[in-house]
């Protein structure tokens, strides 16, 4: 049985969607336990209105809420009670697997270092979410966790990202690109110029150079290597395109009785198109590189995405993937 914790206080749709969450993705799967963590008399009060195995959601209370506009390591260290320190606590004590939250990312971030810990030989640990693309889906890592991040901190970021692409996504020798402003090697900034070489004479993943941002909608790698400030601009714009584009074409479908005949009969086809590129089919973004799994979703996440995420938590522990990381750094230390 998989144990994972619910932050059912965190995000805009709190505590209903993550509960909303928790019992599709029981019901989904039977090896699955969901620990709901926050304030109980309203965890139950909600549960009470939704049918679910009774004895496969518990509630672990914790009194207090961490707002998304605190100062993150404040809010760790005062509020104790917490639902996002409760549920990592139950990490850092092995009483489950994996902890999910739509709540304050930077509470979080800092949870996930000071409470779960990092692995040992792990420098930072990136954010990685999987974003949708014309060949399927990639690795984004990191999309948000170090702004300033070192060229061994993203030669980490590449390993760790080829695990979880290969393990988790069941892709076979993932290639890896550097987020640069052109192909040719010599381009980039100083973190850029002073990485590539690195991630070039680098044995154990599948590096093919260069990706300009253009190509990544396309597909042109399967890990896609940047430091968190470059990371969470290209996520940020490439959410709000695609939302935007689905909006206006939707627009332009009822602008005229032709273009509504019309859009009934493309309609299916579309719907199945738009669905590829429906970044909550894939779940949160795991803080890769900590001793038990965190994974941070979307502040506006519904249940869909929330459900996603536990499931994509029970992949991530069937296949192991931090004790994956330990043996590949365990190997690049002994290689040292």
């Amino acid at each position: 049985m998989i144990k994972v914790v619910v932050d059912a206080m965190g995000g805009d749709y709190a505590p209903l969607e993550p509960i909303k969450g928790a019992v599709d993705a029981v019901t989904k799967k039977d090896n699955l336990h969901i620990i709901l963590a926050g304030k109980e008399d309203i965890i139950s009060s909600e549960l009470q209105k939704l049918s679910y195995p009774k004895d496969r959601i518990t509630i672990q209370n914790a009194s207090e809420v961490i707002d998304t506009d605190e100062p993150p390591v404040n809010a760790i260290r005062r509020k104790k009670d917490s639902s996002i320190v409760v549920g990592m606590n139950l990490i850092k004590k092995k009483e489950a697997d994996a902890f999910v939250s739509a709540g304050s990312s930077g509470a979080i971030l800092v949870g996930g270092q000071v409470i779960v810990g990092r692995i040992k030989g792990v420098e930072r640990p990136p954010l990685a979410p999987l974003i949708p693309t014309e060949k399927g889906v990639s690795l984004l890592i990191d999309c948000g966790a170090n702004v300033d991040a070192r060229p061994s901190h993203l030669v980490q970021f590449a390993k760790m990202g080829s695990i979880y692409m290969e393990h988790v996504i069941g892709m076979k020798h993932p290639r890896v690109a550097i987020v640069n402003i052109g192909a040719e090697e010599e381009k980039g900034n100083a973190l850029v110029k002073e990485t590539f070489p690195l991630l070039k004479a680098c044995k154990d993943i599948h590096f093919i150079g260069s990706i300009e941002a253009r190509e990544i909608p396309h597909g042109g790698a399967d890990v896609i290597v940047s430091e968190a400030f470059v990371g969470n601009v290209i996520l940020k714009l490439y959410e709000g395109v695609g939302a935007t584009l689905i909006s206006m074409v939707k627009q332009g479908m009822m602008a005229t009785l032709r273009s509504k005949i019309g859009a009934l009969l493309v309609k299916p086809a579309l719907k199945d198109t738009l669905k590829a590129f429906d970044a909550s089919q894939y779940g949160g973004a795991p803080l890769l590189g900590l001793n038990g799994l965190v994974v941070k979703t979307h502040g506006n996440s519904r249940a869909r995405e929330i459900c996603n995420s536990i499931l994509q938590c029970q992949t991530f522990k069937e296949q192991q993937i931090n004790e994956k990381i330990r043996e590949s750094l365990s190997l690049e230390s002994a290689g040292e």
